[in-house]
């Protein structure tokens, strides 16, 4: 039945990139599509505005659907279907909630309109819900089943009956049907897990156990954050239209993942309790954007914010994203650096104490006594796995009761574990920006061929090369290397031994193009942001931690080309931990992988002595994740 007629319509490719997003999102950010349409290949060749006298012949129309990932069916049943009898086209973008019917007079569009949904859902829509399910696990994981202990999957179906085959000891098989499957959870431990027995008593005694210990050690944590939780903070202002320009000045559309966290960081700002979250999402998934709109949040409830980062490098180029955003709206933003004269610096502190400097950017800088703030109300902790402990001490003394935003890629074990606990509340983005590609991982012996053949490949695209070597003293016998092998290579150097305005200098140089090279140390993990470097070389992958590899990774692949990164090493003299770190790296090399790689160090370094105490043991028996949720329920209980 027709519902209403149309002037234009939106239709979107059928890609997973979209079908996640929801047709809330599309109405929400429907002109910033049609913007992005016009200036953005990727988005060119994945959107379609259909129009009333539109001329266009409507075969020509299907075969464009079909490229988009519409199959053609009768009648239309589900989004992403398209069917054509006598003179009526009948569509269901994915980005709509009902099917058009497009009445075509030759080859001309007279009328669009909306028609009523099916009230049926086909097999296939429903195997694609399902699809949702069992991919979140794969063969061979290792699973925590809440009543029957660890056990190994072996897959899954969706034939006629749609259920997880799982393995435990002595052969024994537990079927489970995928409505059950919140009654099992991904086995992170220390250790290669023992594979319990169906049936018996034994994993009733270990969880037992394993409660025990974490009521003792839910105490200690609350104790440890009964202050914080009692505290009174302030309550910064709600929406105004001075917060809605700024969220509309946001020219990408919002993933659901930052629609999401912005909204728990909003209600923790305007919570009297202080905040104290943690965000966590892949370089370029928009941490910094939702930084933004918390900065501003405080600014205009009156509130000084302070933004601390690792790195000079990291620390110039939120100036700059912080600036461009938010100058134009009143806000006065200042960075504290080397770089700048004495004499700037004691004018900026001088203006952070009246009051008159809004934003104050800069590394441990601010921590210098000549530092005082008038009114501070919010501190953001940048990467706060690259800050030291005595660093960390003076950021305790500085959080007090102000509210806290921590941002990380991949954030350390210690803060991860209290986050999973919901001691320490966590936003994840974990939806990529549309259009971005996943970087291509490879895992290979080092060779200068192949360094040979990825920096021509590179350079013949117009794009440019991140080298990473992390000796110092080799840098320039490699750059006379590349220099020999890639002759039209135009190379520069990086490291923390140069001088700050070297270092800017430096980068400066490759942003802009002068050189298609960088040869650097582990300095280029967090503040370079560059959409033309395509290629990064690491010399020898064997010696990163896994974040800090997954970091690097995330350096390059900023736009809608494929990247690669090559993670060379010496296979003679590789550790097994090591190579534990190299499968990592392949194994999640996924977009917004960040989280589960920082699931997987904590796996592979442990999460360190809580409080004092190691919980290791039990963790092993009963996997991370069933422990952290009988922690969070601990705490729960115990604060009632």
């Amino acid at each position: 039945m027709q519902k209403s007629t149309l002037d234009s319509i939106l239709v979107v490719a059928n890609i997973p990139e979209f079908r996640n997003q929801g047709v809330l999102w599309f109405k929400e950010n429907e002109n910033k599509i049609k913007v992005l349409s016009q200036k953005n290949i990727w988005w060119r060749n994945h959107v379609r505005i259909l129009e009333k006298d539109l001329k266009i012949n409507p075969l020509a129309l299907i075969r464009e659907l079909a490229d988009f990932g519409y199959t053609k069916t009768s009648p239309v049943l589900n989004p992403g279907e398209v069917s054509f009898l006598g003179s009526i086209l009948t569509i269901w973008p994915v980005n709509l909630d009902n099917p058009l019917a497009f009445d075509f007079n030759g080859n001309n569009i007279e009328n669009i309109s909306e028609l009523e949904k099916p009230k049926t859902k086909s097999p296939e829509a429903e195997l694609d819900e399902l699809e949702k399910i069992y991919t979140r696990f794969k063969a061979g994981d290792y699973v925590v089943h809440i009543d029957h202990g660890i056990g190994k999957l072996k897959g899954a179906t969706t034939d006629l009956e749609n259920y997880f085959e799982i393995e435990y000891a002595k052969g024994d098989r537990l079927f489970l049907p995928f409505e059950q499957v919140k009654k099992i959870s991904l086995y992170v431990g220390f250790t290669r897990p023992k594979v319990h027995g169906l049936g018996g008593n034994l994993w009733y005694k270990i969880k037992t156990k394993a409660k025990e210990d974490v009521v003792k050690l839910a105490k200690d944590l609350l104790q440890l954050y009964a202050n914080r939780e009692v505290s009174r903070g302030f309550s910064f202002v709600k929406n105004s239209q001075e917060m809605e320009n700024i969220i509309a000045d946001f020219e990408y559309p919002e993933t659901p993942d930052q629609s999401r966290s912005w909204k728990e960081i909003e209600t923790d700002m305007e919570n009297e309790k202080p905040m104290d979250r943690v965000l966590v999402g892949d370089v370029g998934f928009g941490k910094t954007e939702l930084a933004i709109r918390a900065a501003f949040k405080s600014v205009i409830s009156g509130k000084q914010v302070a933004l601390i980062s690792p790195t000079t490098i990291l620390a110039r180029q939120h100036y700059d994203v912080f600036s461009n955003r938010l100058e134009k709206h009143g806000v006065s933003i200042a960075m504290l650096s080397r770089l700048n004269a004495e004499e700037v610096n004691k004018d900026f502190a001088k203006k952070i104490k009246l009051g008159t400097v809004d934003v104050i950017i800069g590394t441990h800088r601010l921590f210098s006594k000549d530092v005082e703030f008038k009114d501070l109300g919010l501190l953001i902790i940048d990467e706060e796995q690259r800050f030291g402990v005595l660093q960390k001490e003076k950021i305790k003394k500085l959080k007090a009761n102000i509210d806290v935003l921590m941002l990380s890629a991949t954030p350390i074990p210690r803060t991860l574990y209290l986050a999973m606990s919901n001691l320490k509340p966590i936003s994840k983005i974990q939806t990529p920006p549309l259009g971005r590609e996943a970087v291509e991982t490879k895992i290979e012996n080092f060779s200068w061929d192949t360094i040979k053949k990825a920096v021509e490949f590179e350079l013949a695209r117009h794009g440019q090369v991140f080298f990473l070597e992390n000796r110092i003293h080799k840098i320039n016998s490699v750059m006379e290397q590349i220099k020999e092998l890639v002759p039209q290579a135009k190379l520069t150097a990086l490291h923390g031994r140069m001088g700050e305005k070297q270092i800017i200098d430096a980068v400066e140089s490759f942003k802009s193009g002068a050189s298609n090279v960088l040869v650097s140390t582990t300095i280029i993990e967090n503040g370079i942001d560059l959409p033309n470097a395509n290629t990064l070389i690491v010399s020898d992958a064997t010696k990163l931690g896994l974040s800090q590899a997954h970091q690097l990774r995330g350096r390059v692949g900023r736009r809608d080309i494929k990247a690669v990164v090559y993670f060379l090493h010496d296979k003679k003299t590789v550790s097994s931990l090591a190579e534990s770190r190299l499968i990592a790296l392949q194994e999640f090399s996924n977009l917004g992988d960040g989280f589960k790689i920082a699931l997987r160090d904590l796996e592979l370094r442990g999460a360190g002595n809580i409080l004092g105490r190691n919980q290791s043991g039990h963790i092993n028996q009963i996997g991370l994740n069933l422990y952290c949720e009988m922690l969070s329920q601990a705490v729960e209980k115990l604060k009632t």
